[in-house]
């Protein structure tokens, strides 16, 4: 298991849609893995985008769950095992629909050396993401039974100690397969990270090969983006923006007093 934080070092960037969309939220803690077979790629249609008070004309949609890329579709509803206060429940993506922003992350293994770098760097900004209505999820190919005995692990001996959200088992590998992230050869995932909006749509990806950990800090920054544009559809926010920081209107003259401006 050791191997997954071991392998080349150059970034790769895949989105493969399948299964079905979010559908309206359910009872949570009903066990029903979609099983839906792979569709097949279609060109990508980009869906015409009307100025309104929640929809900014700027926002690419993509034509259907059916179409590449993920990014701009609903995402691929999921319910499946996790351990939680060190205890097994059950995660249905779609509970959240119309609730909160949603941070899902895979890593490779438990077990490993970058995977807990990374895990428990996002639990200790935990209340960081809360505060702006965000549920944080990780994702392995691992049971929950190794997820349990890696969180029981005391840090310094390179466990996970508690955490502040669940780690969810995905070891029929269909979650990993339907975000696009499972390497068939080897059964595990890259180190897939998807932002999906109250409406489940995933608004933002980002893929790294299995040696390179990521950033929190520019999660964190890219969320905050997100809900911006998201309550002011008419403005969109340059490189680097942080929240407090200059936005820009997307038209000739709107655009011009940003760049004068800064």
């Amino acid at each position: 298991m050791a191997m997954a934080c071991s392998f080349a070092t150059s970034t790769v960037v895949s989105s493969t849609p399948t299964a079905k969309p979010l559908a309206a939220p359910l009872a949570p803690h009903s066990l029903s893995f979609s099983r839906a077979p792979l569709a097949a790629s279609r060109p990508l249609r980009l869906a015409g985008a009307t100025r309104s008070a929640r929809t900014s004309p700027f926002v690419a949609r993509a034509g259907g769950v059916d179409d590449l890329p993920l990014v701009g579709n609903k995402a691929p509803d999921f319910d499946a095992e996790a351990v939680f206060d060190q205890e097994f429940i059950n995660v249905k993506l779609s509970d959240y629909l119309g609730k909160k922003y949603v941070i899902l992350f895979f890593y490779p293994l438990d077990f490993t050396f970058v995977c807990p770098t990374e895990i428990t760097a996002f639990s200790d900004r935990h209340d960081e993401f809360e505060k702006i209505n965000t549920q944080v999820l990780g994702v392995s190919i691992d049971s929950v039974f190794s997820h349990l005995a890696w969180v029981q692990t005391d840090r310094k001996s390179g466990g996970l100690g508690d955490l502040k959200y669940p780690l969810i088992s995905d070891v029929t590998k269909s979650i990993s397969k339907s975000f696009g992230v499972l390497i068939p050869d080897q059964g595990i995932a890259l180190r897939g990270l998807f932002i999906i909006d109250k409406e489940g749509v995933i608004q933002h990806s980002t893929i790294n090969n299995l040696a390179i950990g990521r950033s929190v800090d520019e999660t964190m920054r890219t969320l905050q983006a997100l809900q911006y544009v998201q309550e002011n559809p008419d403005e969109v926010c340059p490189a680097g923006w942080k929240p407090g920081e200059k936005s820009m209107k997307p038209d000739p003259k709107g655009s011009k007093e940003y760049f004068a401006a800064i």
